[in-house]
């Protein structure tokens, strides 16, 4: 079973996802939050496995808030981020704070119970298209000026693991990846991993933006084939 905790500062649409998510068999909720603060709050003590958490709200966002708990509970949930628009810039935040992923606040029931068992997977949520496409319009509209310090990061990587997170970068699946450098998937998720631990990320999102930042990969790279 799959423990779930809501958060939304609207109380109808709170109630709207608790009755949904609680519909489904496999899932259970196990705790709500009003804002932000509480959230972090009954995350520590309930210790869910997904997080469906709105963006916007008041006092505590739902960014600050994936910080605080991603930083201070273990094991760390995973948190999936609803939104009105998917070129929102704070999406883009919310994949740096370590947010598994996003959905619309308009996308129908079964889309957003199947985004909950997904991420509960350690899955990606989104297409990479849409990865790619929400990060490359966030980067050509910003200041990019301490992106190069960025850089520093990578020479904690061996070759491969750059190559690996190049790939990540781009789009690529774990099976695209393996293809493409003749490796096996579990060696692909393995070089990965490393990556996640030495650059201290918490989701595959979080690697795609590291890529983008560090100038590893630029707007309008496409995955590579084989």
């Amino acid at each position: 079973m799959i423990s779930v905790l809501v958060v939304d500062d609207q109380p109808l649409i709170r109630a709207g996802l608790v009755a949904l998510v609680n519909a489904d068999p496999g899932l259970t909720v196990v705790g709500e939050a009003v804002d932000g603060a509480q959230a972090v709050t009954v995350a520590a003590a309930e210790k869910p496995d997904v997080i469906v958490m709105d963006i916007h709200m008041p006092s505590v966002s739902g960014i600050t808030a994936a910080r605080r708990i991603l930083g201070h509970t273990e094991p760390a949930p995973r948190i999936l981020m609803l939104t009105t628009f998917d070129l929102d810039e704070y999406v883009y935040e919310a994949l740096q704070a370590g947010a598994s992923g996003f959905v619309l606040k308009e996308t129908d029931p079964d889309r957003l119970l199947g985004a909950i068992h997904t991420v509960a997977k350690g899955d990606t949520l989104f297409a990479p298209t849409v990865t790619r496409r929400l990060i490359e319009n966030y980067i050509q509209h910003n200041d990019r000026s301490g992106a190069p310090n960025r850089r520093t990061e990578l020479d904690l990587l061996t070759t491969r693991e750059l190559e690996v997170l190049r790939l990540v970068g781009t789009g690529a699946g774990n099976n695209e990846i393996a293809r493409h450098l003749n490796i096996s998937e579990g060696t692909v998720k393995t070089h990965l991993n490393r990556v996640m631990t030495k650059l201290d990320l918490t989701s595959r999102a979080q690697a795609v933006v590291i890529a983008y930042e560090t100038g590893l990969v630029t707007p309008g790279t496409v995955p590579a084939e084989r």
